[in-house]
């Protein structure tokens, strides 16, 4: 049975161009991964509390600040957004730092009159929990995609030719000679 990926490089490939034999392991990393999977729950919460912020704040004993909710459903998806971008280090930092605005604001939860303080304090728990994962995958990345300044990527072993050297070797000569060679004619500059 003829796979996707065959099916789609006869598509996108000229003539000339490498066929795909078979496709390898994937080239993404557990901290890619743990990118990836860390970006779709933030565009998932994200959207949740844009759409039912009221049920955050009833949950949570904290009326009256759906605005709060939205505010920080609005920066959940765009943390998201960047963890699946090329940029995932900086989403990855942005979803740290954001669970840490959410700690913050939680925090004011833990008041005395309000009557759902337990689960305000396991919405913190959860949160820490998130923040680990968020630390773990940030380092991770960050380390993983870091570029050294000064240090050049080296290229010595790419050639840039399809078919590969030797068959570019030479290529020129089969192309029929032009008829005729026209020289541009040369202005004299009117500084003369």
């Amino acid at each position: 049975m003829t796979s996707l990926a065959n099916i789609t490089h006869r598509i996108a490939r000229s003539q000339g161009d490498p066929q795909l034999i078979r496709s390898g392991p994937s080239s993404l990393s557990s901290s890619d991964k743990l990118a990836r999977a860390l970006g779709w729950f933030s565009i998932g919460l994200g959207l949740a509390e844009i759409v039912a912020p009221e049920r955050f704040t009833r949950a949570l004993g904290m009326r009256g600040n759906e605005t709060v909710v939205r505010a920080c459903g609005i920066r959940e998806i765009a943390s998201g957004i960047l963890s699946l971008s090329i940029e995932k280090q900086a989403g990855l930092w942005s979803r740290v730092a954001g669970d840490g605005l959410d700690l913050v604001t939680l925090m004011s939860g833990l008041r005395e009159d309000n009557p759902k303080r337990d689960n305000v304090a396991i919405a913190m728990t959860m949160v820490l929990g998130v923040t680990v994962l968020d630390l773990v995958g940030a380092q991770a990345t960050s380390a993983r995609h870091a570029r050294n300044r000064g240090q050049r990527r080296l290229y010595y072993d790419r050639s840039g030719f399809p078919k590969g050297l030797a068959a570019a070797r030479g290529a020129a000569k089969n192309f029929p000679a032009p008829k005729e060679v026209r020289a541009r004619p040369v202005l004299a500059s009117a500084a003369s």
